[in-house]
This record gives C-alpha cells, sequence and structure tokens, in this order.
C-alpha cells in the first residue's frame, strides 16, 4: 500500500495528475477509514470527495445481508449505516427482507478503480430489487446473480408488489435525496402510485439501475465541506422529463458493467491529506 500512495504523492509532487484509474486503486488499497474517533465527514460531492471517520456496515442484521462483502465497500456516514438498518427493519416487518445490500463506499470514500463514479463521499448505498425471500449463504453473497427488472421500455414479470412497496419504503425517511432507478422502473412507479405521490419525485430516471436502486442521502449535519446536488425539481416527475427518456437506451450492456473508471475528479485538498494519513488498525473492520 504504502508503494501506491507514495507513487501517487510523487506524481502530485511534480504537477502531474494521476489517471482517475490509478487514483481509484490508491483508494481502494486504504483497507481502514481515518481515526475513529474523529467526527465523521463527508466531504467533496458523490462524484468527487471523500469520506473521513466512515464506519461499517455490519455483514448482516435485521432485514438485510450485504452482497461481495470481498469488495470492502461496506464504509459509510453513520447516517447512511442508520439508515440501512432502519430500512431493513421496516422491510423485515413487512415481510420483504432480507434487502441485498450492494456497495456504498470505500473505507475513505474517493474515486473507485472500476464500477461506480460515484459513492465517493459515504451518502450513497445500492439496493438490489431481487427480494429472495431467504437469507443466502455465504457463497451466494460472495457471487450474487442479479435479476432486472426492466424489459424494454416496461417493467418485466419480475417486477412486484414487493419491489413498488420497497421503493416506497426507502424514499419515506426525509434524509433522502434522491433514488436513481431506470426510467421504466420510474413510469411503472408513476402508473400504481395512487393517491399517495409526493414521494415519487425523490425518484430519478438514470441508465441502467433495473437490477437495483441507488439510494443518496442528503448532505448531513456536522459536514460543512459536503457539496449538495441541486435540489430535484418540483412536482412528482412524471411528465415530459421522463418521458424524454424512452427515446434513451436506459440498460447498460453487460461489458459496461463494472468497467474501469477513466473519470478524472477533482478531490478536495482535504481529501488528499486524508489518503496520507496513515491506516488505523484498531478500527473496527471485517
Amino acid at each position: 500500500m504504502r508503494g501506491v500512495l507514495g507513487g501517487v504523492a510523487l506524481v502530485m509532487a511534480l504537477g502531474l495528475a494521476p489517471s482517475a484509474h490509478a487514483a481509484g486503486e490508491a483508494w481502494a488499497a486504504v483497507r481502514l477509514p481515518s481515526a475513529q474517533d474523529e467526527l465523521p465527514q463527508a466531504m467533496g460531492s458523490a462524484a468527487a470527495g471523500c469520506l473521513a471517520g466512515a464506519r461499517p456496515l455490519p455483514a448482516g442484521g435485521e432485514g438485510y445481508q450485504v452482497l461481495r462483502p470481498q469488495r470492502n465497500r461496506f464504509w459509510a456516514h453513520p447516517d447512511t449505516i442508520a439508515y440501512v438498518e432502519g430500512l431493513g427493519r421496516r422491510a423485515a416487518l413487512e415481510g420483504l427482507g432480507p434487502l441485498l445490500v450492494g456497495d456504498l463506499s470505500q473505507p475513505r470514500g474517493g474515486p473507485m478503480p472500476y464500477g461506480h463514479g460515484s459513492h465517493q463521499h459515504g451518502l450513497d448505498v445500492d439496493i438490489w430489487f431481487k427480494l429472495p425471500g431467504r437469507p443466502l449463504n455465504d457463497a451466494e453473497l460472495a457471487g450474487p446473480v442479479p435479476i432486472t427488472m426492466v424489459k424494454g421500455t416496461k417493467v418485466a414479470a419480475t417486477w412486484g408488489r414487493g419491489q413498488m412497496r420497497l421503493l416506497q419504503l426507502a424514499a419515506a425517511d426525509p434524509g433522502v435525496d434522491r433514488i436513481f432507478v431506470n426510467p421504466a422502473i420510474k413510469a411503472q412507479a408513476c402508473r400504481s402510485a395512487g393517491g399517495d405521490r409526493g414521494w415519487l419525485a425523490k425518484l430519478r430516471p438514470w441508465w441502467g439501475h433495473d437490477e437495483h436502486f441507488h439510494v443518496r442521502l442528503a448532505c448531513p449535519a456536522g459536514s460543512p465541506g459536503c457539496v449538495p446536488q441541486p435540489a430535484v425539481p418540483a412536482g412528482d416527475g412524471c411528465g415530459a422529463e421522463l418521458a424524454s427518456w424512452n427515446a434513451k437506451p436506459t440498460l447498460l450492456p453487460d461489458s459496461a458493467k463494472d468497467k474501469p473508471n477513466r473519470r478524472r475528479p477533482v478531490l478536495p485538498a482535504a481529501c488528499e491529506r486524508l489518503l496520507a494519513e496513515p491506516e488505523l488498525h484498531a478500527a473496527g473492520g471485517r
């Protein structure tokens, strides 16, 4: 790890910008967060940020399980940890558990070497639409098989009341800023929501997101360096904006999933200092 960090430091000292892929590898090489006694700080934005004082989401809890723990992407701001645990409990009460929780963030956030361009400041979490109805074993958790909920521009036969209810529960938390879903799923939610439509505004159409939905929390109190996204537009989002997505390819091909990141995010200066901090081996990891 020291060699990776040293190489990044040398490139910065020479005034050269490291490639996004190299930067992602440096952040992924840090296996533990910064000091646990410091105030947790989400810094920068979801696509150009980092996380100080991260906490790990336990591998399993009431109503949820963490997928692919070998990725070491189960770290987040404490608000995100509390959100997932609360959603798991609510899902369990309604017979939807266990929820399958995908990536959160790396131990100090930052760019990832492959996959997400966001998930950098500890306020993002992916939750799968697949509802297995039973706990998965270790092998299934390490290599889960996703199920698409979309066929063309419509939801597939795999979509049902359980998935719809899960989205409602996920959006109900006041700390949720937005939830990214496939446009076909947003359209189905618009059609079936009935009179309770206030939560639909949080559902934002975006490419992919047919196998999982992506929750992003609002910047938390105590993180003045956190950069929020613009507020979602007024209304339920079921009109012209959603209709415009029908002309776009909204499913990602398999070749585009988990591909190496080539983005070059400009991170806050505080993130460079955070990356250089020594690992705290007393931190609670798995």
